[in-house]
């Protein structure tokens, strides 16, 4: 698979920044640290909008800076989307976006297609002054894509916009790579962002990469912090294999990880994102007669167990993870060790869609 591979060092505006990453060059990359660790700063570098004492930078393949070389930010051909939409506010929604479409001379993803995804052909004859902050978000990223980028960086996008505008859009960030075949990074201090977003994570402290990987890898890394917060959770992507008419049920996955989750989630075939909370997901050592719907054959992977009343466990399910957070009690009473296979009831009425 392609790679971007990535390495900057220096300082810039009093911050020192020491980070290298090795990603792939498709798909969807979350950034995610505390506000100031310098995630903003890794973006600029990408963009050639930042040149730091030290850096290399391959996407694809292709040298974009190294030692004595540095690709200029408008032969990188990429779009960028910051938190405010930074529309003309002279231009029209349809002028707007056909600025992006000039810019580029044409390309691969079509004005036609872009609008009809990011719903915008009510909006084409209004000017930014009288569209809402989610629907001048929406036409930026319009404007960006057909700019016809060959990477997409997005600046914590929806960190302007009320909860309501966040989720109109959230949706349709998740399908932008696929849709498009443009790499996406995205920036945010929010975890839930990341969790419904993201395929694969760069955890950023203090101007360095602590972590980086698969996002199910890192949620369920004991000795990261993402297991051990309130809410711990794992996010799967299923495919739906069926619909059960009679009881209102979506089953999606294939053996050994199948799961049946309550309401219509989409046609046969479709790619779904369960998030799956720690704290929802019960073991048992052999199967029993239960209300519970989902019941799956695990083996215990790792497990933290401290002095306190918790056991924080990492389940294999087929190449799946999930976390499960029990008591110590049970943990003892039930025998449980690493390795044992042990058997995984998770309600489908807990299961959320991410």
């Amino acid at each position: 698979m392609s790679r971007i591979i990535a390495s900057f060092q220096g300082s810039f505006g009093g911050f020192r920044l020491d980070a290298g990453f090795d990603i792939p060059a498709g798909g969807r990359t979350g950034l995610f640290g505390p506000s100031g660790c310098g995630k903003s700063t890794v973006l600029r570098c990408m963009a050639g909008l930042v040149r730091l004492q030290g850096g290399n930078l391959r996407v694809g393949g292709e040298v974009w800076q190294e030692d004595g070389y540095f690709l200029p930010p408008y032969k990188r051909a990429v779009g960028y989307v910051f938190q405010d939409a930074r529309l003309f506010t002279h231009l029209s929604v349809r002028d707007n976006l056909r600025f992006g479409l000039r810019r580029a001379g044409g390309g691969r993803i079509a004005e036609a297609d872009v609008v009809e995804f990011l719903g915008l052909a009510p909006l084409l004859g209004r000017y930014p002054a009288a569209l809402s902050g989610g629907e001048r978000q929406r036409v930026a990223i319009g404007r960006t894509l057909l700019a016809q980028p060959r990477l997409l960086l997005m600046d914590e996008p929806l960190a302007a916009l009320d909860r309501e505008s966040a989720e109109q859009i959230l949706p349709r960030l998740r399908e932008v790579s696929a849709r498009f075949g443009v790499p996406v990074l995205y920036v945010s201090h929010q975890m839930d962002e990341i969790e419904r977003i993201a395929q694969h994570l760069l955890l950023m402290r203090a101007g360095r990469v602590m972590a980086a990987g698969a996002l199910t890898d890192l949620l369920t890394d004991l000795s990261l912090p993402f297991a051990a917060r309130d809410g711990a959770a794992t996010v799967l992507e299923l495919t739906v294999s069926a619909y059960d008419e009679t009881y209102g049920l979506t089953l999606a996955g294939a053996p050994p990880l199948c799961l049946t989750v309550p309401g219509w989630l989409g046609a046969v075939g479709a790619v779904i994102r369960l998030r799956v909370r720690a704290s929802d997901v019960s073991l048992l050592r052999r199967p029993a007669s239960s209300s519970v719907l989902n019941l799956l054959p695990t083996r215990i992977l790792a497990a933290d167990i401290q002095t306190g009343p918790h056991v924080l466990v990492v389940l294999g399910v087929g190449e799946a993870r999930l976390l499960a957070r029990i008591t110590r009690k049970s943990w003892d009473q039930m025998g449980l060790a690493l390795g044992q296979e042990i058997f995984a009831q998770v309600k489908a009425e807990a299961l959320a869609g991410a």
